[in-house]
């Protein structure tokens, strides 16, 4: 059997999400689900990386004077962070300066001209795909157009990875991917293809997947782009319930500030390729960098009425 392929489509918009809701409220069934899915016993145990002295205690992710360059253009230079375990992390800053460049070095998918990239005290930095693949079993990503398997419908895209795990019987899987689908607000569309999909209706099934692959890190690109608030609010909603009730690490590459100030502990802002600011979110919003004034500027900015 040919590999899926994924969807790289954005699709038709659909602002009538008719999903359930998903409020701010704890919902216990979150915490059920996930519990079930660690009980089953995968074919092949997940072992966590070996962590360098003192990683286990340390950062679960952390940046250390990391640079890159694309045909002789800086990306990302000299650039420093670290996440907390349980923290949320907003990449902040305008259009091309490196954000979702992060993300992909974060998963391996680009490495670095140089500098650290450690996740649990493990250097990933020129790692090599087999050993990103133990780290990405912790790691899971949300891209902008949700990277879903076009060929396979919703219920199909979000079993892909429990049934690479293994270790449930047919009934079991079934049960907790209708819960997970539930739990983002998709179960009227759980038999349809990725392409008849709004972009807000892929990117909630991409993270009903993320969460089958029991990740403890999730990444996010751009949650919001190219959806309506209402959907973003309950994309916003569902990564708040993942931290406060399952502890869940995340990375949100977004420029949108408000999305942010609901999420973010800690704030990374780039500018022109460089940690213009990194710290937590309320001395984020009160520095007095030009270049941070000026986006908080610009993100406030309303038409004139007529």
């Amino acid at each position: 059997m040919s590999e899926p392929k994924l969807n790289s489509d954005s699709g038709p918009e659909n602002p009538k999400f008719t999903g359930s809701e998903i409020s701010d409220t704890e919902l216990p069934e979150l915490t059920e689900t996930m519990a079930e899915i660690a009980a089953a016993e995968p074919q092949e145990p997940l072992e966590r990386p070996e962590a360098t002295p003192g990683g286990a205690q340390g950062p679960i992710i952390s940046f250390n004077h990391v640079s890159i360059s694309f045909d002789g253009r800086p990306v990302l230079e000299d650039v420093s962070f670290s996440v907390e375990r349980g923290q949320t992390l907003c990449i902040l800053g305008r259009s091309g300066v490196g954000k979702s460049v992060s993300l992909r070095l974060l998963m391996g998918f680009l490495q670095p001209d140089s500098g650290s990239i450690q996740v649990e005290g493990q250097e990933i930095a020129g790692l090599g795909e087999e050993g990103m693949m133990a780290i990405r079993k912790r790691i899971t990503m949300v891209f902008q157009n949700g990277a879903l398997f076009d060929s396979l419908s919703v219920r199909e895209n979000v079993s892909f990875p429990l049934r690479e795990r293994g270790g449930l019987d047919e009934d079991q899987l079934h049960q907790i991917v209708d819960r997970l689908i539930g739990l983002v607000g998709a179960e009227d569309v759980v038999d349809a293809l990725p392409a008849s999909l709004s972009t807000g209706r892929k990117r909630a099934v991409a993270i009903a997947r993320a969460l089958a692959a029991q990740p403890e890190i999730v990444l996010y690109d751009e949650p919001t782009t190219m959806v309506d608030p209402i959907i973003a609010r309950r994309l916003g909603n569902l990564i708040q319930r993942l931290k406060r009730q399952l502890g869940f690490t995340s990375v949100v590459v977004t420029h949108d500030m408000r999305f942010a100030e609901r999420l973010a502990d800690a704030v990374l802002f780039l500018d022109q390729g460089r940690a213009s600011f990194f710290g937590p979110l309320q001395a984020f919003l009160a520095s007095t960098d030009p270049h941070v004034q000026q986006f908080l500027s610009l993100d406030a900015y309303l038409l004139p009425s007529t």
